[in-house]
């Protein structure tokens, strides 16, 4: 069984900054994010939101 350690994990997010929209899952148009920190991910997330960015 094959297992992630937290070196190998990535969490992603894709960014449209002219129509403000954070997406989790791949969206055409989209600027690709890429985190190998959860703590830095998360804090991306908060700071979209502080910036009124809607998620989908």
């Amino acid at each position: 069984m094959e297992q992630n350690s937290a070196a190998t994990t990535l969490w992603r997010m894709w960014v449209d900054p002219v129509r403000r929209i954070v997406s989790f899952h791949e969206e055409k148009d989209c600027q690709l994010l890429e985190f190998r920190s959860h703590e830095l991910f998360l804090n991306c997330v908060d700071q979209y939101a502080g910036r009124q960015f809607r998620y989908q």
